[in-house]
């Protein structure tokens, strides 16, 4: 199974996939490292986690729009009246404020930070 280095916000990430699908791993993971990138333009430095999970709430955002699109083109396509357009659900990404990002990544850095010292030390 190959293992992939993919690159999100900044960060590089190591992932098996199944062989043959390195190319589609690597265009998701874009599309992933386009949502973080916007993200830490907008917002700065923040937790891993956070990054990823308002990334991925972007991108499903998106996704569901698109796929709603579709149904619409879909039913255009085959000669079926179409209907009124299901109400669309928008996920709404909330504005954390500067400084509240700013306290969340400085307390990231001091968990790694005493992390690393707790590696050092076990590795002594």
């Amino acid at each position: 199974m190959p293992e992939v280095d993919i690159h999100i916000g900044g960060r590089v990430f190591q992932v098996a996939c199944q062989e043959g699908e390195e190319h589609f791993l690597q265009s998701a993971a874009a599309l992933l490292d386009n949502e973080a990138q916007a993200l830490a333009e907008a917002m700065g430095r923040m937790p891993e986690s956070r990054m990823l999970l308002m990334a991925g709430l972007m991108l499903a955002d998106k996704t569901a729009g698109l796929e709603e699109e579709l149904r619409i083109a879909e039913r255009r396509h085959v000669g079926a009246a179409p209907t009124a357009p299901a109400q669309i659900e928008t996920v709404e990404v909330p504005v954390i404020p500067d400084n509240v990002v700013k306290a969340l990544a400085d307390i990231a850095d001091r968990a790694e930070g005493i992390a690393r010292e707790i590696e050092d030390s076990q590795a002594d």
